[in-house]
């Protein structure tokens, strides 16, 4: 019975899922060249994917495992420089020259695993002597593990201080790699909008078996897991590198929606999106241990730095509050402990949206509806 709900809630998500793309293949197709959706909301739809995946996947690790890391865009830039430097070794090899066509499809395809898949094994060394540890001791060392990973990346020959600059023919993601221009932005928005749904997909079906049943007795109470015959280092390890495997496949998004790549983009010290506080905020806003949290939190944290970057309001506040907003860092702190402060949980605490039981809910509240008429019509009848 069980496995038959089970089936069911997959199939009626994937319905949904198909009659979005098609509904949003029509107004790609009749409102794409237009130009707010060109400069404005094609680039926002890209941005949004990988932030879902970056905020979704920290929460396996921070929310269902309950240990802190603050290295999480370390993996998302292994998963960057890993599908810009693959596809610009692509097209030296000339498997592409045009960026159409099914082999670029092809090679975009393995950029994105390749991207995930090396996230994924570096999680896993990085996982196995860290996860020894716990609380602000793990933290400190996935902090570390972020600062290494961006000098690393200075340091190689064919990734270079300057990132792999726009002004270079020869590392150019633009012009010979995966860095999408505006218009491509437009036409491959579906591959951003379809990496997204599968990951977020494995991410729920993974919290929703076995695996996410032990991770979740793991963060309740470890000792009591180990106790029951949960292999708890390994549970730890696997989501750990489960976790850095969706970071890479958002740094692979984000290589292609951008003409360059910089390691200052992932610095700790980064006032931007992909700093890993930043991401650890979008977590604890929607709600640790709720990947719906997750994916609604990271929409509203992207629309905030937006509107910090662009927005026209910030202009209109007093001088004292523009110059707070100078500093995003010290906004995305405020956000933090007002969320603390007033809802511990997050906006979604715990609880996650099933589509099929939002449709079973709205069947009883009809069936209930309908039940109370009759008794209020047999009420009348006897009077």
């Amino acid at each position: 019975m069980i496995k038959s709900r089970t089936k069911q809630g997959y199939l009626l998500n994937t319905l949904v899922i198909a009659i979005l793309l098609i509904g949003f293949s029509f107004i790609k197709e009749n409102y794409g060249k237009a130009g707010d959706f060109k400069l404005i909301i094609a680039p926002s739809i890209w941005q949004c994917c990988y932030l879902v995946i970056l905020a979704a996947s920290l929460n396996l690790t921070l929310g269902f495992l309950g240990q802190l890391s603050l290295g999480h865009c370390g993996f998302m830039a292994i998963g960057a420089y890993s599908a810009a430097l693959i596809s610009l070794a692509a097209e030296r090899a000339g498997i592409f020259e045009e960026k159409s066509g099914l082999a670029f499809i092809l090679v975009l395809v393995v950029c994105i695993l390749a991207a995930g898949l090396l996230a994924a094994l570096v999680g896993l060394l990085v996982g196995i002597p860290a996860l020894r540890l716990k609380g602000d001791y793990l933290a400190i060392i996935t902090l570390g593990f972020g600062m290494i990973i961006v000098n690393i990346i200075n340091n190689l020959p064919f990734a270079g201080q300057e990132g792999l600059a726009l002004g270079s023919a020869s590392a150019s993601l633009y012009k010979n790699g995966l860095g999408f221009g505006t218009t491509l932005k437009v036409t491959y928005i579906w591959v951003a909008i379809a990496v997204t749904l599968v990951c977020v997909t494995m991410m729920f079906m993974f919290v929703r078996s076995k695996y996410g049943r032990a991770i979740r007795a793991i963060r309740d109470d470890e000792i009591a897991a180990s106790a029951s015959g949960i292999n708890t280092s390994f549970y730890k390890v696997f989501t750990f590198s489960y976790s850095a495997f969706f970071a890479g496949v958002a740094g692979a998004l984000y290589a292609c929606s951008n003409a360059t790549l910089s390691t200052a983009s992932f610095a700790f010290a980064n006032g931007g999106i992909l700093n890993s506080t930043f991401v650890v905020v979008m977590v604890v806003l929607g709600g640790m241990g709720s990947l719906t949290g997750s994916i609604v939190s990271a929409i509203i944290m992207f629309f905030i730095n937006y509107q910090i970057k662009n927005g026209m309001w910030v202009k209109l506040l007093p001088l004292w509050l523009q110059n707070i907003f100078a500093f995003p860092m010290l906004v995305y702190a405020i956000i933090l402990v007002i969320v603390i402060m007033f809802r511990p949980k997050g906006i979604f605490g715990t609880y996650e949206l099933s589509l099929r039981n939002f449709f079973s809910d709205i069947k009883k509240q009809r069936q209930k509806r309908l039940a109370q008429k009759q008794e209020s019509k047999e009420a009348l009848s006897h009077e």
